[in-house]
């Protein structure tokens, strides 16, 4: 225990590690308080009771990546969705239009100009969900006493526009920022954030719920399915296959170089969280605008067929999942190039010939390892259905927590975080969050 608080104390022993956390820590409060800024036109209160009502529903998933901020009606009421939409929709492109794959390879200009692409993108979708919310909120009946919209007129969908676009902009600026100057992946963080957010108010059901409608044994049996699902997402997260390389010996001068075995780790859970959090905004978008649409067959079938407890969104979402790991993995993972640097070293994998031959065999690899942790991915995300079925616990508000899409994403970002911290620790001579490691001297110059 004493290793991670020794850890954490050297953290703030670096002044420039010390400024990064200090400022993604004020950039999180700043987001924090922007959750509670009230949008103009809407009745937060009426919202907050209207989805009391249904909870459980899509709206209520929504509202868990949005920490609170919807279910208020804030200005950050659509989150940071629609960034990842907007990223999930240029990626695709990239995959598929030669000159953005071709921009994509330019290096920084290139990833800078894709990113420019990627904000105007967030902002054209951010005023199409933006009105489409207008829409839906005008639409809901509230609860009966006072309605979520008192008046609905041109001004309101004005007010909805402008406020949840800015919002969604600066909350894209804001993950930007930690990104560029602060500890971790911004946006992931902003996620983490606004989940964390919600988890006092499932512990608080948890214990009310206790014993009147659920029972001692099942809120412990809950508990330790929760640290059995933390520490299986830690162990697929961290797991490695490693392929041994072996390099050749050189002869430079009058010194020998080489000649040594090293390891090629391949990573089964390449793609991370991305694929839960790409299936999870994919998977919104219907229900929403299927919500937002007058017609009673079109919203009776999104409420039929698209609940979370329902099978074909269980079903869904586990392909959805599946599909965005291997594709995420596509991506990022590139065989061709790591056998050509091989080839191109003299490294060579044992019974593998080198060039396009070790590209096949990592390739062959990879696609293995990679269906193992998108069906543990997938599994997991559909863990609260599972609860629900054997438990039977019908609150989704402790069951998003203690099991599913928002436990995989606080594991994920949590052991991203910690492993850049551990990087800045491990630059400086200081000592890490692993166990048994040794202090060493700074170099004095």
């Amino acid at each position: 225990m004493s290793q991670p608080l020794e850890a954490f104390k050297n953290c703030f022993r670096i002044p420039e590690l010390k400024q990064r956390m200090l400022f993604t820590l004020g950039m999180i409060a700043l987001y924090r308080l922007g959750a509670f800024v009230p949008t103009p036109g809407i009745d937060g209160a009426a919202l907050a009771r209207a989805m009391s009502k249904s909870a459980g529903g899509i709206l209520g998933f929504y509202d868990l990546f949005t920490g609170g901020a919807f279910q208020q009606a804030t200005v950050f009421a659509l989150g940071i969705m629609p960034y990842i939409s907007a990223s999930i929709i240029m990626q695709l492109l990239v995959a598929v239009i030669p000159a953005l794959e071709k921009l994509s390879k330019e290096g920084a200009e290139g990833q800078k100009k894709i990113t420019e692409y990627t904000r105007y993108g967030t902002i054209l979708l951010c005023i199409i969900q933006s009105f489409g919310t207008a829409v839906m909120l005008r639409n809901m009946s509230g609860d009966g006493e006072t309605p979520i919209v008192p008046n609905p007129g041109i001004l309101y969908y004005v007010a909805c526009v402008v406020s949840f676009t800015t919002g969604t902009a600066f909350i894209m600026w804001l993950g930007e920022q930690i990104s560029e100057r602060g500890i971790g992946n911004g946006i992931s963080l902003i996620i983490f954030i606004s989940i964390v957010a919600r988890l006092p108010v499932a512990v608080r059901h948890l214990i009310q719920m206790v014993p009147e409608e659920i029972d001692v044994f099942r809120a412990l049996l809950l508990v330790v399915l929760m640290v059995v699902v933390v520490a299986g997402a830690i162990y697929v997260t961290t797991g490695q296959r490693r392929i041994p390389v072996q390099y050749p010996r050189q002869v430079k001068g009058r010194k020998m170089y080489g000649g040594a075995r090293s390891y090629l780790p391949l990573r089964v859970n390449q793609a991370g969280v991305i694929p839960i959090i790409f299936a999870s905004s994919i998977l919104m978008l219907p229900t929403m605008i299927g919500n937002a649409i007058r017609f009673d067959a079109v919203r009776n079938f999104f409420d039929i067929w698209f609940r979370m407890d329902g099978f074909l969104y269980n079903t869904a979402y586990a392909i959805l999942i599946i599909f965005f790991c291997y594709f995420y993995t596509a991506i990022t993972f590139n065989p061709i190039e790591m056998a050509d640097n091989m080839k191109k070293y003299g490294g060579v994998i044992m019974g593998v010939r080198p060039g396009k031959a070790t590209a096949e065999y990592l390739n062959h690899v990879m696609n293995r390892i990679t269906l193992v942790g998108s069906i543990f991915l997938a599994l997991v995300a559909i863990f609260p259905k599972i609860v629900n079925m054997f438990l039977r616990i019908e609150d989704w508000t402790i069951l998003s927590f203690f099991g599913g899409t928002s436990l995989l994403i606080l594991v994920g970002v949590a052991l991203d975080t910690v492993r850049q911290i551990e990087q800045h620790l491990v630059m400086r001579n200081y000592d890490g969050f692993i166990a048994g490691g040794r202090r060493l001297r700074s170099r004095r110059f």
